[in-house]
């Protein structure tokens, strides 16, 4: 229940002889070879807090401080791990003054078995901030006054998430984790499950409070990729979902009683991608929009917004004789490796 803690003080096909190819001819694999990726996106995760019982309707923006995050990636066969964090050194990241400051780290484990994506992931964000001073203060200066800040207010997600691609000449790896290269152009259905358990944590004096989430919910998306040249493509994605959010809350982890709660989660979003590849390298951007949102009570609304670019640079190459030996040794003790 975010409003108590407000009260209380987020190139190219170059040819099949130097690629392997997947079961399908319309599909080139890299998973042969081992992918390194560095990005940077602008990832901004703001809780909205909107209530209607005032004289006057107020909406409460939560925000981590920073701008610009950083994340690196390796991708080797069917496995693929990224970890991204917020180096102070980057423009927009050192504002701690006005902003207070904030710490952000997230690492995600993937799995590719056939047409299946397997996605683990674990979050951690601290020091939060109310990006909408105006709102509340008039007279209040941007870039001159500093913003009210939660500092012990700490969101932690662990969780995971499984897709499905329909179409087995659409590749989601292509335009989303560089792993393939689709020929020609085509798109699909992929429905996807979420689940995760988040908490939050916040302590405003001698009062600590905390709320625990477990979620539950699943989209339906589709997903196309436009082949516009040899080397470059196009991906466009939209996606609508529903999921139920169960809630066990304290105010006052020593004092208060345990509220338990349950809602029903709306969920929407969009995405658009440019890339380019050949067989050693690849680079792109990507452009990114989500929204949560729920009812809180009758007067109460809770929305969490995800708004990202994100612009990426990688290189393939064969594996080290080391890392090929030891995968070969994982994949007899693990056979869907």
């Amino acid at each position: 229940m975010i409003k108590y803690f407000v009260f209380s003080a987020i190139i190219s096909y170059i040819g099949s002889s130097a690629q392997s190819r997947s079961d399908s001819a319309k599909l080139l694999s890299y998973e042969d070879k081992v992918a390194v990726k560095i990005s940077f996106n602008t990832n901004t995760e703001n809780f909205v807090a909107f209530y209607k019982d005032s004289p006057k309707d107020v909406q409460t923006i939560f925000s981590i401080n920073e701008s610009l995050r950083t994340s690196f990636s390796i991708d080797y066969k069917l496995i693929s791990a990224t970890m991204s964090f917020t180096p102070s050194f980057l423009p927009g990241n050192s504002d701690n003054d006005l902003k207070g400051k904030s710490k952000y780290t997230d690492f995600k484990f993937r799995l590719f078995p056939g047409r299946f994506i397997q996605t683990i992931e674990y979050k951690n964000a601290k020091g939060f901030y109310i990006k909408n001073m105006q709102d509340f203060f008039p007279d209040w200066e941007k870039g001159k006054e500093p913003y009210f800040q939660l500092p012990d207010l700490k969101y932690q997600t662990f969780g995971a998430r499984t897709s499905y691609v329909f179409n087995k000449d659409f590749s989601l790896k292509s335009i989303l984790y560089q792993r393939e290269w689709q020929n020609n152009s085509s798109g699909s259905f992929i429905p996807e499950l979420q689940y995760n358990i988040s908490l939050f944590k916040n302590k405003n004096g001698e009062v600590k409070s905390r709320e625990t989430q477990f979620n539950l919910g699943i989209d339906l998306g589709y997903h196309y990729n436009w082949v516009i040249k040899t080397r470059m493509n196009i991906g466009l994605y939209i996606f609508t979902g529903m999921g139920i959010r169960w809630t066990t809350y304290r105010y006052d982890l020593q004092n208060s009683d345990t509220q338990n709660n349950r809602y029903l989660i709306a969920r929407a979003g969009t995405g658009l991608y440019f890339g380019y590849n050949s067989e050693t390298s690849f680079f792109g951007i990507k452009f990114n929009l989500s929204s949560n949102y729920y009812r809180e009570d009758s007067s109460s609304e809770i929305t969490n917004n995800n708004t990202f670019s994100v612009l990426y640079f990688g290189y393939r190459f064969p594996p080290p004789r080391f890392l090929k030996k030891y995968y070969n040794n994982v994949k007899k003790r693990v056979p869907f490796l």
